[in-house]
């Protein structure tokens, strides 16, 4: 049996009644959230809603002239269709209405498709009131996954859930079609409370209560607040009970992938599964990088760990912010005391005197929408100086140097302890294969003052540098009390043999959470089957589970991934290769589909195939590394050394940094008799990233082979030092 989180006081069959049926209650929240941007998130194409101009305006990109034009409610754009040709299409909804307004265009089988080029909605004084792409700098065309009408412009997979109440994709595989239906267009109220009839019912009968609401979710937890005698900072009266309101919100505020249906009050993780910090969506400091959508930079922040949540900022009616300038932040931060230029060493009133400036910086997301990092940390211009991450300091300083941000700093008295121990250097150092990383990985994971996202992205990043490490601790991590933490550990399950997963994982094949039993499905689909009856029952439904919703998104070329491997492990040969050729199919330049499938046709002793699915994954992207090392396997094994060499050489120069593919080509280089080009190209690797265990051996072995004895022993004493920073004894 699975275990299953109780409601809060609704009925599993209540229905959804639009806001209509909230107003004559609830006038004033109904009032706020007229003309908001979860009001105005999707509308049918009006001359009231479409803000663009359609007066024959024209827009040149990548050699397609796109043409604007309409009259009345008729609105219809000339652009490019999926097979390059100019075709007019009418505007059907428009999506969002500042900074950008977006436009759904009609597309066979049902689908609605988000154009490409938007209007920029800010005033002309800042820019605006222009047509522009949102991938100016790139050429996009028609056929790339990118283009408007690829996978990733597709409203009803990737953009309705978030933008309508009580979604139904309804997608059918075996036609390639959806029909996609929703309860009312836009972020209505029922998409945070839930369904509303029950409700409904009981107000009507005065039965309504603080533990019968006929609601599905409670969403009251800004809490009180309290300022200790002499506290500079205020303290909730009560720890935050519950994290329903942020998930709900992080539902759609977040960087996560949809599993299964999404039913109101639910844990955010048993719905979704959620981006840990990892390149390239957040810097190693955890700072934002790709667009995350606020939810996993603010578990991050000290504030999530103090018990805010959005309401305590952000009315949740109008989005709008519940006080302006640092009065914001001055709810709970005494303004005597941060508030001050002795604090923020800017003067009053200035741009650099705002606490968002340096706590909350702001990133271009779409060219034109400014959106804040909501881990709401303390500038680092040192993490500037080691790891490349952004500081704000000089996001505005723009003209001077993270070294000169730093420097002033330290004469303002403002000095780092953690500057050698910082997770987001160990994070930085584990993206480059250095194993010295490790122990401050693992100190980062097992410390419980950390937030979870932190010290799941940890176990993640440990995993990657020094699996024995992070193995040796997964008994631990797998026992947290949270799942995110949960979640990372699993994966280290991957380092033992499969008949050896099973004990390990045991306890977590029932777990509350979807997004744990989805990832111990993974790890555990090539376990051989199991002698007790009643835990073979178990895991069989666990992967039932698994398959059944990993069906409903078929739609969706990482989900295809993922069951591909999943059949590949459980030895169903031709559904993995089903499921790996439509996921290549629906978004050919992506590298790990084609990868898998290759090694499936290896598997299958179909070299042919292996080499021709890799053949033209490259012909779509020459500067993928991992196409060209895989290409480089294949070649080698079927005995065509010379073309597997040149492979392993094309995948090396590919490598964003000298890693795992220089190894491996250093080490083909060795055994072709090429030991003084092994020697160099694995010198060049140390240098550039050092830290490598695997590097400084072969470059000990193949010193010692080339006669240069002194050079050996520098390295060995190099790789001592290295496996003992790592704490490999």
């Amino acid at each position: 049996m699975l275990w299953v989180f109780p409601l809060v006081s609704g009925a599993l069959d209540a229905e959804y009644l639009g806001n209509d049926a909230c107003a004559g209650c609830h006038q004033e929240a109904v009032a706020n959230w007229t003309g908001s941007h979860h009001d105005l998130a999707m509308q049918e194409a009006t001359a009231e809603t479409v803000l663009g101009d359609f007066n024959d305006a024209q827009l040149t990109y990548n050699g397609v002239v796109s043409t604007f034009h309409g009259a009345g409610d008729q609105f219809l754009i000339t652009t490019d269709n999926a097979k390059g040709e100019l075709e007019t299409f009418p505007v059907r909804y428009v999506f969002g209405v500042y900074p950008l307004q977006q436009y759904l265009l009609p597309l066979p089988g049902g689908r609605l498709q988000a154009l490409s080029i938007a209007w920029d909605a800010r005033p002309q004084s800042a820019g605006g009131q222009r047509w522009y792409h949102l991938y100016e700098n790139d050429a996009i065309g028609a056929g790339d996954p990118l283009h408007w009408t690829g996978p990733y412009h597709n409203w009803n997979a990737r953009c309705a859930e978030c933008h309508s109440t009580d979604l139904v994709k309804g997608y059918d595989a075996t036609l390639d079609r959806y029909q996609t239906r929703y309860a009312q267009i836009d972020v209505g109220c029922e998409a945070c409370h839930g369904p509303g009839s029950e409700h409904v019912r009981l107000a009507n009968t005065a039965a309504l209560s603080d533990t019968q609401t006929g609601l599905e979710v409670d969403l009251a937890a800004r809490g009180l607040w309290r300022w200790p005698e002499g506290a500079a900072i205020a303290q909730r009266v009560e720890p935050l009970a519950s994290s329903q309101q942020i998930d709900t919100c992080g539902r759609c505020h977040a960087r996560r992938g949809t599993l299964g249906e999404y039913h109101p009050g639910r844990p955010l993780l048993d719905t979704h599964r959620l981006a840990l910090i990892e390149d390239p969506l957040y810097w190693p400091d955890g700072q934002i990088r790709d667009e995350v959508y606020v939810y996993g930079s603010f578990i991050q922040s000290k504030m999530h760990q103090a018990g805010v949540v959005c309401s305590n900022c952000h009315e949740p009616h109008s989005n709008q912010l519940v006080a302006e300038g640092n009065a914001l932040c001055g709810q709970c931060h005494l303004a005597s005391t941060y508030d001050q230029p002795e604090h923020h060493r800017h003067t009053a009133d200035s741009a650099g005197g705002a606490c968002v400036a340096c706590h909350m910086p702001s990133q271009l997301y779409m060219v034109v929408d400014a959106r804040r990092d909501h881990s709401m940390r303390i500038p680092r211009p040192d993490l500037s100086v080691t790891t490349g991450a952004p500081n704000a300091c000089n996001q505005c300083h723009a003209d001077r140097s993270a070294d000169w941000a730093y420097s002033a700093m330290l004469d303002w008295g403002i000095g780092f302890a953690d500057r050698r121990q910082h997770p987001a250097r160990a994070f930085h150092s584990a993206d480059r294969g250095d194993v010295r990383s490790a122990p401050v990985l693992l100190e980062t994971a097992n410390n419980a003052s950390n937030s979870p996202i932190l010290r799941a992205s940890a176990i993640t990043h440990l995993n990657g540098v020094l699996p024995q490490s992070a193995l040796l601790h997964a008994a631990v991590f797998l026992n947290s009390s949270d799942p995110l933490i949960r979640i990372s550990a699993v994966s280290l399950a991957g380092n033992l043999p499969p008949e050896h997963r099973y004990p390990l994982l045991e306890a977590l094949v029932s777990d509350p959470i979807l997004a744990v039993r989805m990832a111990v499905a993974e790890q555990l689909a090539a376990a051989p089957p199991l002698t007790d009856e009643q835990s073979a029952h178990q895991l069989a439904g666990l992967f039932e589970e698994y398959v059944t919703i990993q069906s409903q998104h078929l739609d969706m070329p990482s989900v295809l991934a993922q069951l591909g491997n999943f059949w590949r492990d459980r030895g169903d040969l031709p559904r993995a290769e089903a499921a790996l050729i439509s996921s290549v199919k629906q978004n050919p330049v992506a590298n790990a589909p084609r990868v898998n499938l290759a090694d499936l046709y290896r598997l299958m002793g179909k070299e042919a195939l292996a080499r021709e699915v890799l053949l033209d994954g490259i012909a779509l992207n020459s500067e993928d590394a991992s196409l060209w090392f895989s290409l480089g396997l294949v070649e080698i094994r079927d005995q065509n050394v010379e073309a597997g060499l040149k492979a392993l050489e094309r995948a090396a120069q590919c490598e964003p940094l000298p890693g795992y593919y220089h190894y491996v080509y250093g080490v083909a280089l060795h055994d072709q008799g090429r030991l003084s080009d092994a020697i160099t190209l694995l010198q060049k690797t140390h240098q550039q990233a050092p830290g490598q265990p695997n590097v400084l051996s072969a470059l000990v072995e193949y010193s010692a082979q080339a006669g240069n004895v002194a050079q050996a022993q520098q390295y060995q004493i190099a790789l001592q030092e290295t496996l003992q920073a790592a704490g490999i004894r």
